[in-house]
């Protein structure tokens, strides 16, 4: 058993507008903004930060668990979990709601509007980490805001270290709350925006909320990422993509490829280099779960990547 991911079930509803929002916005306008854009492409993907990690994980050969509140319009995407076999016995499914939904608008120069209903992720509360499962991991990905600070305390209660990862949830969180997180938690993952904010809400630079964790990873896009850990920031670098198509769920590729790296006691320099490699694999796809490889097709691609073999 890998790890228990706690986070979001969602359908993502990705629209393409064949132009550029700067050239229907104005500036001097903005305050009587009333635009529409029309979008002839429409897809509708699985998506959520909890799903995303465990497809991804899965992929790797790991058997994730997902706790996660879902809506009455679970159906297709249940179907979609089994054909992959990923255990659903901490899912939730509150029939009176919907799941959690994106609406993904992407223009020509890839700026994206997104509305986002959080439906049955706002009851995540109703889930409770299980004390007496035997986990070695956990994960709290964004969640209903309630769920994710109790998720952390009961990790922490039952001795399971666990990876804090606030991303777009983190501006629900005060710093008082933040600080509680990071206290709780193992390891912070976050991208160098969210590390930028989470800096200003918790008075710590990096190298401070470092120093509060054993390991601080702060994924930087083309720029590669940076992991402080040991008293050391090691920087991993990125992976050319065979193609750059769609960045949605680069992040969560990347972050399971740090559970995993972590699940097998690997150390930081080789975990991160996986989770880069997860991430280049995933931006060459559309969508967060359409991409595919094995562990034998992963090793092959890491020697490629970085010139010699992995160690798992």
């Amino acid at each position: 058993m890998s790890a228990l991911i706690c986070g979001s079930i969602a359908y993502d509803n990705i629209m393409v507008f064949q132009g550029r929002f700067k050239e229907h916005i104005l500036p001097d306008q903005i305050h009587i903004l009333n635009v529409a854009f029309l979008v002839p492409e429409l897809r509708r993907e699985f998506g959520g930060c909890a799903g995303n990690i465990a497809y991804n994980l899965k992929l790797l050969g790991d058997e994730p668990l997902i706790m996660a509140t879902v809506g009455g319009d679970f159906g297709s995407y249940r179907a979609w979990l089994e054909r992959h076999g990923i255990d659903q016995r901490h899912i939730r499914e509150l029939p009176d709601t919907l799941c959690a939904q994106a609406y993904i608008t992407t223009d020509l120069d890839d700026n994206q509007i997104t509305a986002f209903h959080p439906g049955a992720m706002n009851h995540a509360h109703l889930n409770q980490v299980p004390a007496a499962a035997g986990l070695k991991l956990g994960m709290i990905s964004p969640d209903g805001r309630d769920g994710m600070l109790e998720h952390a305390e009961q990790f922490h209660a039952a001795g399971v270290p666990f990876i804090f990862d606030p991303g777009q949830g983190l501006p629900m969180f005060g710093g008082e709350e933040l600080r509680r997180f990071i206290e709780l938690a193992s390891w912070v993952a976050v991208n160098d925006y969210e590390s930028r904010l989470l800096s200003e809400r918790t008075g710590w630079n990096e190298a401070e909320l470092a120093r509060h964790v054993d390991a601080f990873i702060v994924t930087r896009g083309a720029q590669g990422s940076t992991i402080w850990a040991n008293g050391e920031c090691i920087t991993i670098p990125a992976v050319k993509p065979a193609a750059v198509l769609d960045p949605t769920g680069c992040g969560d590729a990347y972050r399971a490829g740090l559970l995993f790296g972590l699940s097998r006691g690997l150390g930081w320099e080789e975990t991160g280099r996986i989770a880069a490699l997860l991430g280049a694999i995933k931006i060459a796809h559309r969508g967060t779960q359409n991409h595919q490889f094995s562990p034998v097709s992963l090793a092959q691609e890491f020697r490629a990547a970085f010139g010699h073999a992995p160690g798992f």
